[in-house]
């Protein structure tokens, strides 16, 4: 029975937990080092694409001004390709590098907040949909599914080249 307990406790606490301690003290580990995360993220020292969660009218006119095309991916939370593509693609620095230069990088639900009615505007076949919209909210280019770091970067230098249709 004793064997369990401590089976149970490693497995609900963090890893520099010794057997004497108790949970508890993990537990305000995990808030101090949260506590200590908004600091840490002020900074974009993170690599990968950076998005931007104003509205989506917002999102337009920013990229009006400044002459540059929304990425938008189009994703829901229970899309396993659209994780993939969160945690393989979207965190590369050579994307991130090269998005955060040329697009207005926004990411949303297509099933909460804004997500519904942009899915009315911008009917979509399946998850995850990467669109690339000027500032007026016009599709330049449309792209369905998984792509790979190396697919995502040729598609963006296809559309700032301007052959994206």
């Amino acid at each position: 029975m004793v064997v369990l307990a401590l089976v149970f406790n490693g497995c609900n606490t963090t890893t520099t937990q010794s057997e004497g301690e108790k949970p508890v003290a993990a537990e305000a580990e995990k808030t101090a080092s949260a506590e200590a995360k908004p600091e840490a993220s002020a900074t974009p020292a993170e690599p990968g694409i950076q998005f931007s969660e104003a509205a989506w009218k917002a999102q337009l006119d920013k990229a009006k001004a400044e002459n540059k095309l929304v990425f938008l991916d189009a994703y829901t939370s229970w899309c396993g390709p659209c994780k993939m593509l969160q945690k393989n693609v979207f965190t590369q620095q050579a994307v991130g590098d090269f998005f955060n230069k040329e697009f207005i990088n926004v990411k949303i639900d297509m099933e909460k907040g804004e997500g519904p009615e942009l899915a009315l505007q911008y009917p979509l076949e399946g998850y995850p949909t990467l669109l690339f919209i000027d500032g007026d909210g016009k599709v330049v280019k449309k792209v369905l599914g998984y792509q790979s770091p190396e697919q995502l970067l040729a598609i963006g230098k296809d559309v700032k080249g301007g052959t994206a249709l």
